[in-house]
């Protein structure tokens, strides 16, 4: 996630520079073509044009406007596991313990019950942040200005490393084994903290009520894992993405043959070469089609790992470090800052 105010305008050259000489190579064309060979006839009415613009920016509107909804529907799953992390880490503490129990547990053992169950709980966090970090051939991990991105930015590649050794101070060996097994790790070890909650219950270490209380918890955080794999897993509908680029580029590849009818004029009282305005206003124009189109396209992952998504390393490291406070540890993890104003 970006959070300074806003891009600067270098950046976002940078970021279009490759399309901006693409805009620069098919505004120059026919303007040569009218130019050295008298090919008046390539000057296009303005009004085709303009419907077409017309049509063009409905459809990036459409298309921003679902592809901004994925990404704040995002941030609010993860707003909700932030919560819900607090939530289960404080009753952990205060629902189990001897009150109901008649074989006393010492304090120590109290203390590495409450650990074990939140331990597991981050890896939960580290393992569903994996699995969101996997790529998809929808995204964009395979484009130049991507891993151009990354390398200067220093984005997250999690789906490269290696998760066994992520969680491994979270979980006891045996269940490290069999979760790296499964094929969906963090869903197996929600069901690994119902199965001990159970075993809890049996020995009287919560009774009804919070045992009850705590399961509807872990059944919360499979609505915010399953909301988030909706996302990841479901890509905003291809035909919306595919026909909101061709019809951007067929708006781009005509453009300057009437915006060419727009400088004839000018050029007829001040001199034929003026004819070649065309060619930056073109660019212009194209290049704020093209960028906001482009927007919307990067937008549409929320879960990937790029500079405008969830930084979802930086809020699992942050329910990290809240969890073991409550745990009263000394050594906590460092929070995560920002590197080149990006937050992973």
């Amino acid at each position: 996630m970006f959070i300074q105010r806003r891009f600067t305008f270098k950046a976002m050259l940078l970021w279009t520079r490759r399309d901006i000489l693409f805009y620069v190579v098919i505004s120059t064309y026919p303007v040569f073509f009218y130019y050295f060979l008298d090919w008046h006839w390539l000057s296009l009415p303005a009004m085709p044009v303009t419907l077409i613009g017309t049509i063009v920016a409905f459809n990036i509107g459409f298309k921003n406007n679902n592809a901004y909804e994925r990404l704040w529907e995002a941030r609010k799953i993860y707003g909700g596991i932030v919560n819900t992390s607090r939530s289960w880490g404080i009753h952990t503490l205060n629902y189990i313990g001897n009150q109901f129990s008649v074989d006393k547990k010492s304090a120590a053992e109290l203390k590495a019950i409450h650990t074990k169950l939140i331990y597991r709980h981050i890896a939960w966090l580290t393992a569903l942040r994996f699995q969101l970090r996997q790529e998809r051939k929808w995204e964009h991990h395979l484009h130049k200005d991507q891993v151009q991105f990354k390398e200067r930015f220093h984005t997250s590649d999690e789906h490269k490393n290696n998760l066994e050794e992520a969680i491994s101070p979270y979980l006891s060996e045996e269940e490290r084994l069999d979760v790296l097994k499964r094929p969906n790790p963090a869903m197996h070890l929600i069901k690994n903290q119902s199965a001990e909650l159970k075993k809890l219950r049996e020995l009287d270490l919560i009774d009804d009520f919070r045992h009850v209380e705590l399961n509807n918890l872990l059944n919360e955080l499979y609505v915010h894992q399953g909301q988030a794999e909706r996302i990841k897993n479901f890509p905003l509908p291809r035909q919306y993405a595919t026909v909101s680029y061709i019809f951007v580029m067929i708006f781009i590849y005509v453009l300057p043959f009437s915006m060419m009818n727009a400088f004839v004029k000018f050029a007829t009282l001040h001199g034929e070469a003026f004819i070649w305005l065309t060619v930056p206003a073109s660019v212009m124009v194209s290049w704020v089609f093209f960028t906001l189109e482009k927007i919307g396209d990067y937008s549409e992952n929320p879960f990937e790992g790029t500079g405008n998504d969830v930084p979802i390393t930086t809020m699992s490291r942050g329910i990290e470090i809240d969890l073991r406070d409550m745990l009263d540890e000394a050594e906590l993890p460092n929070a995560i800052l920002p590197e080149n104003n990006i937050l992973t």
